[in-house]
């Protein structure tokens, strides 16, 4: 049979060359001794026959090899070519299969690839990736992927026996490549094969990919992230119109690989009843695994609940291939890891949270990215994701390389990321991580190590507009959300808006007061007394940005000790000072973060390997502190002048900051549109003091409601006897004030009882 394409253009498709296979493979209409016919082409590998099968019409053609052995084509006189087959034998073996170079259509649009482009395409994920999809009535996957600077892709799986030969993939537009595979299906493995200009292969994971295998495997799994039925829309709509900065937020922070492990020798079981696989813990703790998602939802989630948090902080759950890592080198933006379940999984721990009236939130890392392989590092042979100097491009100290945020793509797959995690997970808040090493070129660098911007400054201007491009579009789809910022320096508004030139954020980490605060306590408490403005100088700026007072996990590790660890004294006073600092915490203006195993004062530094210290459970010093830690949160949950006002001065005023002597301090807080208070009085030396005078504004019956020295808690309940009246001895520059009585390492908070104070002013 005389050949219907040039010999040059098989070899292209036999050496994948060919940016456009649809060019030479599958149905072409060509004219045939003066008629019009169908020439159907077929290149598969290791096949030693093929035929051109109709179904319908139970016909079929046999085709030939033209030019190479595996190259085969056949001219048939019909029609229409719709859904036909190719049975093709490999020895003894027969397959059939349906021609991916059969349907043409393409399904990015050149809408797509603009809004891609400039860098707007809020849902490229729907269209980048693997997604099980059905063209002309045939099942199948739609693959793509933005590698522009590649010669040729391929898509590997276990469907083509990881041949990339088989399934060469066409260049569409700025970049990017496709292909629908028919007949591969939900749960399948696959990667790209990339080669360069000069020949170079590369195996790629999905950047858009859904799903990863599980480590030590690096495969991307066909997902569908759209058949879970979620039960949480009353939960979303009241989110929708809530303010969450006028709302109480007390964040509980988990790494969910080491809050709890569970035993290897007790595999979970899906829903369906069959069981997980078992992914084990490091050899640091043998016998060990990881709970799933769903176990994690039976046990993590009441547990929090009884805490009285509002909301669950997850560290990285996009998948990465070093537990060591926390989960903050991702090599799956858009894939949930795998270590603890499927998609589904996750999801339905997010819904059953919500159902908890718990939020979630979830670290995320757009600062830097590993160089791991089959990630996006060198990921078509260029320096694509990050920047070709590494001065800018690459965390020398970390190992790391930096996201190219000039770059429209780069930028467009940071942006979108962010949108999926509140699309598809449904999600609360984001926390992003290490703000501060993506704002300056020369963090962590030394002179001579990093370039300077345009200006001249060490300013990174792109990154910071990626920043207010991520949050602006971010609370224009998802208002009453909340995205925090790790961020340690004094670079202004970072949580102002970005229509005042801000960075957008609507919470930033108060780094100054969690630092300031573990130096104050971590002295003995005679030494406090001369280093009062660790506890005061946070007012100074506390209203300059929307502050989250956090004490998180970076804070007991690498040496640093746990939190227990870190106080002085006998054990006794240990506590003591954590439930002072706890209770201070919570009664200063700001959000608030308590990283796991704080709660019930965990002496062991926390270790990805292991679980938390759950036995220690059975002291009653430990047990009395988690108690505490309930009932705090339930305290400040019931006050609406603990967080209604927290980033307005008029929330806050000193009663006296100044008595260092005793080294105690007093304060009011204000709830908005009430004429509610809290005055709180804190003793940060284990010296209890008797009628200690304190001026407040209100004449009347002032009910103690909140002791951290409560009997309860494992205290030495010295306290006011529920409350104290006001005597008519103006102090503090106020009418009226209170003789107290403050116990050790203690903090008390009163309150005007309004209706008592009434009743004994009303004559009888």
């Amino acid at each position: 049979m005389a050949l219907t394409v040039a010999p040059d253009q098989i070899d292209r498709i036999v050496w994948n060359q060919h940016h456009d296979p649809f060019e030479i493979l599958g149905p072409h209409m060509i004219q045939q001794d003066g008629k019009s016919v169908w020439a159907v082409r077929a290149y598969l590998p290791q096949a030693d026959e093929v035929w051109l099968v109709f179904p319908e019409a139970r016909q079929e053609h046999s085709m030939k090899s033209s030019h190479h052995p595996h190259f085969f084509e056949c001219v048939v006189e019909t029609e229409e070519l719709a859904n036909y087959q190719l049975r093709y034998k490999e020895g003894e073996h027969e397959h059939f299969i349906y021609d991916p170079y059969a349907f043409r259509s393409r399904q990015l649009t050149d809408f797509d690839i603009h809004l891609f482009a400039e860098g707007n395409h809020h849902r490229i994920y729907e269209k980048l990736g693997a997604h099980p999809t059905e063209i002309d009535g045939i099942a199948g996957v739609h693959f793509a992927v933005w590698a522009p600077n590649a010669r040729n892709v391929s898509v590997l799986g276990d469907f083509n026996h990881w041949d990339g030969r088989k399934h060469q993939m066409r260049r569409v537009g700025n970049g990017i490549w496709e292909l629908f595979i028919p007949e591969v299906k939900v749960g399948t493995s696959y990667k790209y094969e990339i080669k360069n200009p000069a020949g170079h292969i590369y195996e790629k994971s999905d950047p858009y990919g859904f799903q990863q295998e599980i480590r030590p495997k690096t495969a991307s799994i066909v997902a569908d992230l759209d058949s879970y039925q979620w039960n949480d829309s009353h939960w979303l709509e009241q989110r929708r119109h809530s303010d969450g900065l006028a709302q109480p937020v007390s964040v509980y922070e988990v790494h969910l690989g080491s809050w709890l492990n569970g035993s290897s020798a007790d595999p979970s079981q899906r829903p369906d009843g069959s069981l997980e696989p078992v992914v084990t813990v490091a050899d640091l703790k043998p016998g060990a695994r990881f709970l799933t998602y769903r176990e994690l939802a039976d046990k993590l989630i009441p547990y929090v609940k009884d805490l009285g948090f509002t909301h669950i902080e997850l560290l990285p759950i996009a998948e990465h291939p070093f537990d060591g890592s926390w989960g903050y080198q991702v090599t799956g933006y858009y894939a949930a890891t795998s270590r603890y379940g499927s998609p589904q999984d996750l999801m339905y721990f997010i819904d059953q949270c919500h159902q908890q009236g718990i939020g979630v939130i979830v670290d995320w890392v757009p600062g830097h990215f590993p160089k791991d392989g089959h990630g996006l590092a060198f990921f078509d042979g260029t320096h694509l994701y990050e920047y070709a100097d590494s001065r800018i491009g690459e965390h020398k100290e970390w190992g790391t390389l930096v996201f190219n945020y000039g770059r429209h793509e780069v930028r467009n797959f940071l942006v979108a990321n962010a949108l999926f995690w509140f699309d598809k997970y449904h999600i609360d808040g984001i926390r992003v991580d290490a703000v501060a090493s993506m704002l300056y070129r020369d963090y962590l660098r030394d002179p001579g190590q990093w370039v300077a911007n345009e200006y001249g400054g060490r300013e990174h201007i792109q990154a910071a507009d990626f920043l207010r491009q991520t949050n602006h579009v971010v609370f224009s789809y998802y208002p009453g959300v909340l995205s925090i910022a790790e961020e340690s320096t004094s670079w202004p508004m970072v949580s102002w808006p970005t229509y005042v030139g801000g960075l957008g954020f609507n919470l930033k980490w108060n780094m100054g007061w969690m630092h300031d605060m573990l130096d104050y306590f971590h002295m003995d408490p005679w030494f406090r007394q001369f280093h009062q403005n660790n506890v005061t100088f946070s007012i100074w700026y506390a209203f300059s940005e929307n502050f989250m007072l956090a004490l998180s996990h970076d804070e007991v590790v690498h040496g640093k000790s746990n939190m227990i660890g870190k106080m002085p004294g006998d054990d006794w006073q240990k506590i003591a000072n954590l439930r002072c600092l706890y209770t201070y915490m919570f009664m200063h203006p700001g959000k608030k973060t308590l990283f796991m195993g704080m709660e019930f004062a965990q002496w062991r530094e926390w270790n990805v390997w292991g679980d938390l210290e759950w036995h220690l459970l059975q002291y009653e010093p430990h047990q009395k502190l988690k108690h505490f830690m309930g009932q705090l949160n339930r305290f400040y949950r019931s006050e609406p002048a603990l967080y209604t006002q927290d980033f307005a001065q008029e929330g806050f005023e000193w009663i006296d900051c100044s008595d260092n002597r005793h080294s105690v301090v007093s304060f009011i807080r204000r709830a908005k549109d009430s004429e509610d208070f809290i005055v709180t009085v804190c003793n940060f030396t284990p010296q209890p003091h008797s009628h200690y005078r304190v001026g407040v504004p209100e004449v009347g019956f002032y009910r103690e409601m909140f002791n951290s020295d409560s009997r309860d808690f494992g205290g030495t309940n010295m306290g006011n006897l529920g409350g104290k009246w006001t005597d008519e001895w103006a102090f503090h520059n106020r009418p009226y004030s209170l003789d107290l009585t403050l116990p050790p390492l203690g903090v008390v908070v009163l309150k005007l009882d309004r209706d008592k104070t009434q009743a004994a002013q009303t004559p009888q």
